[in-house]
């Protein structure tokens, strides 16, 4: 019986601040069984402790009560069952939050919740230990706000087993609170790490709701009714495979490449992806568009995971303020340099004669100048430009005095000074990442529900974890020299993200013959240099044969990511797109053929 039905998954939320309208949006659909959402980010859970510090109810995604409230009836009528990681570093606020929106609407929910993520009371042991950092071996860093391990699937499914209609959690991967359910409805084993790729593989799809859907697509000029785009659901079967598709009669595009654009969206080794249930390579997946918005996705592969969870952990690391001023005129790039300049010198002074420290970084970024292409940009000589600062600072003190003296820049220093955003700006914390492995025989999940406590059993992999070779041989850059050359968009669809401090890109060829080109062309020598602007340390790249696709990897080029970074981009969200730009040689018949490519 279970081999015969398929599951549908709908993703309503992918960050916490994401759309009230994908929610009603799913469940008026009535085409969905299951309903996620995803909040939660590094820098989130940092904002939930402080949250928490404040006020002992608060801790969780708030969003998430405002989403769900209104269709708890419409939810429970049609029996879809709901997946949140909204809980953060207050479950049991959360699940309270929701059982009172249930009480006013006249209906009963069992709801469970999976504990074990928050690591925090025992961050003396973990220094004792000592755990250190994932890239740089250092050691765990003073002022900690929040140590929570990245779960799996298990726990998600043991409350769906022990009769959940609603299951919150905290800390998880994002996959999580899709595989969970696959794993419950079709009975996967723990051992079959084939299909745990594959459900893992459609919960990363989805996970970042309508980027599946047109959303951040190379392609936007193709995307209808951005005003109400569609969000995604995934019909799975249960051998894994199953097919992306949408709402009907709402905006977006569901296509094979916006589809594999999301699929090599913030990923690393294509062949080696892990994660607590199973290492996946995805390096054969294959993606086929098989109806009008409607692809189907398959051949994942999984095998044992490894022995140890993601750990996250985020520290107070001083202050930081933003500016932002539209300087124009004649001349505005070079008055808009003059001015930041000056801020920084005169500030310094102020620091100076209060004893105040110099400045831990700061930042100078000229928008309207192509700044975000390095090297690359083209010159350009706008007659408005927005300035932005970012700096950082041991003490508040000292960037208040920043703050108040760019007030004084509007009338004693260069002419244009038009507007400051948002008004003076406010100093905030700045919050940083330390991130570690910590063994999974460590930590305990459990799941509560009806006010009774169940212990998540821990599966320990027979085999050892294996770590195949993705590096695909047979693939040749052989191929005829050219003397033509065309810009690399009218070839390949491509999308960056981040992972922590680095980036990836990947590129898909709009067609396999063109491939060979793109691969060719876009070596890791090549794509280093063009993006010598912000990168730091090496390149990687992956070959996916499933999708004629590459995937890159560039280390340390985010100025040390979110919250920690002071670039203009501190995610990698541009890098794709300044990649488009590249000319790629190719024979003149692809010339031809790719004309209307990107028009």
């Amino acid at each position: 019986m279970k081999k015969n039905k398929t599951v549908k998954i709908g993703c309503a939320s992918a960050f916490w601040g994401d759309t009230s309208s994908a929610a009603p949006q799913l469940v008026h659909s009535k085409s969905i069984d299951y309903l996620v959402f995803d909040y939660l980010a590094e820098v989130t859970m940092s904002i939930l402790a402080d949250a928490k510090m404040k006020n002992p109810d608060l801790g969780y995604a708030t969003d998430f009560i405002k989403h769900i409230g209104p269709l708890l009836n419409d939810i429970t009528k049609q029996g879809i069952k709901v997946i949140s990681n909204a809980g953060g570093i207050n479950l049991k606020s959360c699940r309270n939050a929701v059982l009172e929106e249930a009480k006013k609407a006249g209906i009963k929910l069992n709801i469970a919740i999976v504990e074990g993520d928050n690591l925090i009371s025992g961050e003396k042991t973990l220094r004792s230990l000592p755990v250190k950092e994932l890239e740089t071996d250092k050691a765990m860093p003073e002022q900690i706000t929040s140590i929570n391990a990245y779960l799996g699937a298990a726990g998600v499914r043991r409350a769906l087993e022990l009769g959940a209609d609603m299951v919150i959690t905290g800390r998880c991967v994002d996959s999580a609170v899709v595989l969970g359910p696959l794993m419950y409805e079709f009975d996967w084993k723990y051992n079959e790490y084939d299909k745990l790729a594959a459900g893992s593989l459609a919960g990363h799809i989805i996970e970042c709701g309508a980027q599946c859907t047109g959303g951040n697509f190379t392609d936007w000029h193709l995307v209808n009714n951005f005003d109400n785009m569609g969000f995604p659901i995934v019909e799975v079967a249960y051998d894994g495979s199953f097919i992306v598709t949408k709402p009907e009669e709402t905006g977006g595009i569901v296509s094979f490449g916006s589809v594999a654009e999301q699929f090599l969206y913030e990923i690393g080794n294509p062949g080696s992806y892990l994660l607590p249930d199973v290492k996946c390579d995805f390096t054969n997946v294959q993606i086929e568009e098989i109806d009008h918005e409607k692809v189907l996705v398959k051949g994942a592969r999984g095998f044992a995971p490894t022995d140890t969870y993601k750990v996250s952990a985020t520290y107070w690391h001083g202050y930081r303020i933003t500016i932002a001023v539209i300087i124009c005129g004649i001349n505005a790039s070079k008055k808009a340099q003059v001015t930041a300049d000056a801020l920084i010198k005169k500030t310094k002074h102020i620091f100076l004669e209060n004893g105040l420290d110099d400045y831990s970084d700061t930042n100078i970024s000229i928008i309207g100048t192509e700044t975000t292409y390095g090297k690359n940009r083209n010159e350009v000589e706008p007659r408005e430009v927005l300035l932005k600062i970012i700096a950082k600072h041991k003490q508040k003190d000292a960037l208040t005095i920043l703050s108040k003296e760019l007030a004084q820049a509007s009338t004693g220093m260069t002419p244009g000074f038009i507007n400051m955003f948002g008004g003076r700006p406010s100093v905030s914390s700045s919050i940083h990442l330390f991130s570690f492995l910590f063994p999974k025989d460590q930590i305990i999940t459990t799941v509560d529900i009806h006010d009774k406590e169940y212990e998540v059993e821990a599966y320990t992999a027979k085999s050892n974890y294996m770590d195949t070779n993705s590096k695909i041989s047979g693939l040749s850059d052989n191929i005829d020299i050219t003397d033509t050359e065309v810009a690399l968009i009218n070839l390949a669809y491509a999308r960056s993200g981040d992972k922590g401090d680095h980036s990836n890109i990947g590129v898909i060829a709009r067609k396999a013959e063109y491939f060979p080109y793109i691969r060719k062309a876009l070596s890791i020598e090549i794509v280093a240099k063009y993006f010598a602007h912000v990168l730091k340390g090496d390149v990687e790249r992956w070959d996916v044969p499933g999708i004629n696709g590459l995937n890159f990897l560039l280390k340390n080029s985010l100025g040390g990511g979110g919250m920690a970074s002071l670039n203009i981009d501190p995610q990698g969200k541009t890098y794709a797109q300044q990649l488009l730009d590249i000319m790629i040689p190719v024979p003149h018949i692809i010339i031809e053929q790719t004309k209307n490519n990107h028009d």
